[in-house]
């Protein structure tokens, strides 16, 4: 009966806490001051990827930010004045195995209330990491608190180019850790962070952390 308690109640905890999403950029530009209506148009890395859907919503996102930044989208795409060239990617992920340290009696089933976050690793994301995967505790084994779960990294990257000389002016690359690799969910994410405090200061790579979405 205790058992079945302590698993509800951390079910319920970990479910209700939202974690934020933390991402390394690093940035490199020769971008003239603040934008005076230069025109772009955004292409994919991957010339499979050019066209698709999946893309496409990704590059509207990436649209937006430049609009917000001064840049227009070009009307006529070949008489575009830069060059915005995006690629996105997430590798197969890395198993991990933990010991939240209390052993029996605690809440060490689901990885406690230490280090960094709930049991040691706060994850990434928009609130979507629970512990308890493969552990025994939520889901009916014995009292052990060594769990495992599986990390993956995530990337994009962003070049942006003059049309009428080839001369890149923007390099970035956003880099981030989640529990999932699930890219509709994580890209969003990294556009965020690529474009929070943009351009940046040349050669500078820094953590930007986004609060999580609040549910309504």
């Amino acid at each position: 009966m205790k058992k079945s308690f302590l698993a509800v109640a951390a079910v319920l905890v970990l479910s209700s806490c939202a974690t934020p999403f933390s991402a390394k950029v690093s940035r490199f530009q020769a971008l003239p001051g603040p934008a005076a209506g230069q025109t772009f148009v955004v292409q994919a890395s991957n010339p499979q990827l050019q066209g698709g859907l999946e893309f496409g919503q990704y590059a509207r996102l990436v649209s937006a930010r430049l609009v917000e930044q001064g840049y227009q989208p070009a009307s006529n795409p070949g008489q575009a004045q830069l060059i915005v060239k995006m690629h996105y990617d997430v590798d197969r992920g890395r198993e991990r195995v933990r010991s939240s340290g209390l052993g029996y009696g605690g809440f060490g089933g689901f990885g406690g209330f230490g280090g960094r976050g709930f049991g040691g690793y706060g994850g990434f994301g928009r609130g979507n990491f629970i512990y308890g995967f493969n552990d025994p505790f939520l889901f009916g084994g014995g009292f052990n608190d060594v769990y495992s779960y599986t990390v993956f990294t995530s990337e994009l990257d962003l070049q942006i180019e003059r049309t009428d000389n080839g001369q890149r002016v923007f390099e970035g690359t956003a880099r981030a850790q989640s529990d999932t690799d699930d890219l509709p969910k994580i890209v969003p994410n990294l556009v965020e962070a690529m474009f929070t405090g943009f351009p940046g200061n040349s050669g500078e790579t820094v953590k930007i952390t986004i609060a999580p979405q609040r549910k309504k």
